[in-house]
This record gives structure tokens, C-alpha cells and sequence, in this order.
């Protein structure tokens, strides 16, 4: 947890211009209502972010109210840092171990809501220092936390051809994700790979068949992100603890962007929502001995067009919510 006198600094370049990288969150006010059913609970935002779904959350609580946020981007705590609202408790870390984070804030099965968030956030792609996006040039690093792990640079120099075709295909859905692979194992001979712009134009050669109106690196790219961060781990440890870490009636929130993340997300909220699949078929079993833990909550849902006009990126937002039951 972070106090506000040892609040962490944003890394060079972070904290002097994070307002020239605007985040606008997405499905903002839809999040918030399906979350805050009642305004005296205790949520959990497990991606504060630039604090949009935050803010927003804390001005529907009371003064019982109470709001655990977590991240573990330095320029997004230093964000946290500066909102003076005693209801808020800020904790450095990843959503993976929310459970983690609710008991030390005295919350262990006592949440009213948790809201995941999950994936890249619009300061992080915006900013070249981070090495997330092409569009701009900046050395590839690509990590959420860039004091922890290893950058994308470190990563493309010492892994294999077989091992980034597989990252490639898993995480990116690229087709050609051999062919790319073994270009970029020949290009690093010849001279490192350290820019962003440098990567993209090894892949952009390399690749056979252009997608209309996308970059043929950014399968690519997403894939390197994903891998980096265990983006898709982290979400499916952090499914698995939230249920244990909700009260009885509390919400799940799941935003995400991309279908290897939804895919998680809906298969999770099926199986709970079944209970006992496991059990011999014909067996007669009562539909309370099913264990069920969650319930649906509506259908996904999905940003308006005026949304989208606003903010492009929230073209790809899925977002779905269950309550639990027991």
C-alpha cells in the first residue's frame, strides 16, 4: 500500500508529461452502474489506470464507502498519489493477487464490486518512452512495471525463432507467425533490434498479406505485450481469487479489448454460473446442490457509436458482469 509521503515517482519522462497523454476510460458510466449497488461498500479497481473508472466509483460512495485501487505502472501511482480522498487506499501491485490486496486492507471476502480493466491503457500506447506502440518511435520495452522483468529488446535478442513464432500465434493470432520469427532472428544478426520503428519495419517485410486499414505489426506487437506482462495469466489468476474475494450479491466487472481476454472472461462466468458440471450424468442432483457461484448479469455490452467517436479504442471493448451467489 502506498502512503502519500513515499508515493512513487513516474520514470523519467513520466511524471513532467503524463498530462500531455490523455486516457478517456471506456464504458465509464455502464461500469460504474452495473458495479456500486450500494454506496456504503467496499470495491476494488484492479487497474487504476489514470483513475477514470476510480474517480468515478468514489463519487457514487458515502463516507463509509471505501475504494482499493491497484496498479502496477509507476506513472499511473504517481496519478493515484495525488487524489486526497480518504476512502481510497492505493496498493502497488497487480490484480492477480487482489486477494492479497483486500485482506491488508481488511476487506477478505467483504468486496461489493471489483472492476478489472484489463489490458493497455491509452497513456501507456501514447507515450514512445514505453516502447508499447509503432506509431511513434522509442525503445522497445513494452512493460507495464519497467522496473520489474525484462524489456521487449531483451526479450526479441535472446529467445529463439520457435519460441517467438509460438508467442507470435498464441497471443497475436498471426498466421505467419514462423515467417516473421525467423526474420527477425536474421535482421538481429546484422544489428540489434532496440526501436520500435526498427521492429515494426522487420515485420512489415516480412509479412506476405496485409490486413485493410491495420499495420501488419501489430499482431505482432500485441503479442510481445501480452507474453511480457502475463497479461493473460494475470487475468485468469485474478478470475480465480475474485470469487473468494467478493461478498454474497457482489459484482464482477470485466472490461476487455481483445477476444483471447473475453474468451477467458465468458468461459469463466459460464462455468461458475453452471456450478457441479463434473458430476456423473443422470445422477439426480437438486439445483442447489450445484454450487453455483455466480449469476449472469445481463448481456456483454458493448461502447456505443458515440463512444467510439470519442475514443477510437473503445471500438474493441467487451465488457461483462456477473454477481455472486454464494
Amino acid at each position: 500500500m502506498l502512503h502519500r509521503d513515499n508515493a512513487p515517482q513516474a520514470p523519467q519522462g513520466g511524471a513532467a508529461n503524463r498530462s500531455d497523454f490523455r486516457h478517456t476510460s471506456v464504458l465509464l458510466d455502464g461500469a460504474v452502474d452495473a458495479l456500486v449497488q450500494s454506496p456504503s461498500g467496499i470495491y476494488l479497481d484492479g487497474t487504476f489506470g489514470r483513475g477514470g473508472h476510480s474517480r468515478a466509483i468514489l463519487s457514487r460512495l458515502d463516507a463509509r464507502g471505501r475504494l482499493i485501487a491497484i496498479d502496477r505502472d509507476p506513472a499511473a501511482l504517481a496519478v493515484a498519489a495525488e487524489i486526497d480522498d480518504p476512502r481510497l487506499t492505493v496498493c502497488r501491485g497487480v490484480f492477480a493477487e487482489l486477494d492479497s490486496h483486500a485482506e491488508a486492507c481488511g476487506a477478505s471476502g467483504r468486496l461489493s464490486g471489483i472492476l478489472l480493466d484489463v489490458g493497455v491503457s491509452s497513456p501507456q500506447l501514447d507515450d514512445p518512452s514505453r516502447g508499447f506502440s509503432f506509431l511513434r518511435d522509442g525503445p522497445l520495452d513494452m512493460r507495464m512495471d519497467p522496473t520489474s522483468g525484462i524489456g521487449a529488446a531483451e526479450w526479441i535478442a535472446r529467445t529463439g525463432d520457435q519460441e517467438m513464432a509460438r508467442v507470435f500465434k498464441a497471443y497475436g493470432e498471426e498466421r505467419f507467425a514462423k515467417r516473421i520469427a525467423r526474420a527477425i532472428v536474421t535482421a538481429r544478426q546484422e544489428t540489434p533490434i532496440v526501436g520500435t520503428h526498427q521492429l515494426a519495419e522487420i515485420v512489415k517485410a516480412a509479412h506476405p498479406a496485409w490486413e485493410k486499414g491495420k499495420h501488419p505489426a501489430t499482431r505482432v506487437f500485441q503479442a510481445i505485450r501480452i507474453h511480457l506482462n502475463d497479461e493473460l495469466g494475470q487475468l485468469t489468476r485474478a478470475l480465480d481469487v475474485a470469487l473468494e474475494s467478493l461478498e454474497v450479491g457482489g459484482r464482477l466487472v470485466v472490461i476487455s479489448f481483445h477476444s483471447l481476454e473475453d474468451r477467458l472472461v465468458k468461459r469463466f462466468i459460464r462455468d461458475q454460473s453452471r456450478g457441479d458440471t463434473h458430476l456423473p450424468r443422470g445422477m439426480p442432483v437438486r439445483e442447489d446442490q450445484l454450487h453455483k457461484r455466480l449469476k449472469p448479469v445481463g448481456k456483454a455490452m458493448r461502447a456505443s457509436d458515440s463512444e467510439i467517436d470519442a475514443n477510437p479504442r473503445a471500438r474493441s471493448a467487451v465488457m461483462r458482469i456477473a454477481e455472486k451467489l454464494e
